[in-house]
């Protein structure tokens, strides 16, 4: 089987929550696990343990998906926040990590969402912390009564790997659950696809074969919801797994 590391949500200590209040949870998103789970395939929830053990976890996997989630801290991109925008200092340290081991030891990569902005990170880019509060021009990316129902149309870029992947295609459309943004891009990094309102939506690492280790704004394994309304998912999976096998 090959198998595939999906870097862990978390859900710190919370007296409040009745159940697990006091404990931190690793989890992933249901739809992340069906987008992944498919004949051959087996997905493995990374866990948050010592590197003396993460490291022998990580050399087992053929892949890594960096899932979306939480904000990433602006520190890990050497800002300072902007209103209330704080992020997750604890989980990007973690993502990072495995970030570093999957680049240095030539695994594919599939970053979604806050995987994206990881990955730009990790590169040395930066993120608007606030596309509303940020970027005027900026059309709506997130809505939290909405959610995954929302999509705007992007643009591949010429002879990219993207474009040559879904060829011609009318009006392609993705989903956005997203408020944060690529500002910089990170050294590295090929633009694969825009927004209508001109943020990078999609982007691969220059010194990996094109589709080995890359990262999209959006969120295809959300794609069912809007089921024939958005690009194929699956072109981006397949991508990713050719290179996993």
């Amino acid at each position: 089987m090959i198998k595939i590391g999906i870097t862990s949500c978390f859900m710190y200590p919370d007296p409040s929550r009745t159940v697990f209040g006091h404990k931190t949870l690793h989890y992933a998103e249901s739809d992340m696990l069906r987008y992944v789970t498919r004949e051959g395939i087996l997905p493995v929830l990374i866990p948050d343990v010592d590197s003396s053990l993460l490291t022998n976890i990580l050399a087992e996997m053929d892949g890594f998906i960096l899932q979306g989630g939480s904000d990433l801290a602006p520190q890990t991109y050497g800002e300072e926040p902007i209103g209330q925008w704080k992020g997750d200092a604890y989980r990007d340290q973690y993502e990072l990590k495995i970030l570093d081991y999957a680049i240095k030891n030539s695994k594919p990569v599939l970053a979604v969402c806050r995987g994206f902005q990881l990955m730009n990170a990790y590169f040395g880019g930066t993120l608007y912390q606030d596309i509303p509060t940020q970027v005027s021009h900026a059309g709506i990316h997130r809505s939290a009564e909405l959610y995954d129902t929302i999509r705007h149309p992007i643009t591949f870029v010429p002879g990219s790997f993207l474009d040559k992947s879904y060829g011609p295609i009318e009006n392609p459309y993705v989903n956005t659950v997203h408020h944060q943004a690529v500002k910089t891009l990170g050294k590295d990094l090929e633009v694969y696809a825009t927004s209508d309102d001109g943020f990078i939506e999609a982007f691969g690492y220059t010194k990996e074969p094109e589709g080995k280790v890359m990262g999209v704004q959006w969120h295809p394994e959300f794609s069912h919801t809007q089921q024939g309304q958005l690009i194929n998912e699956d072109i981006i999976f397949n991508a990713f797994i050719h290179h996993a096998r």
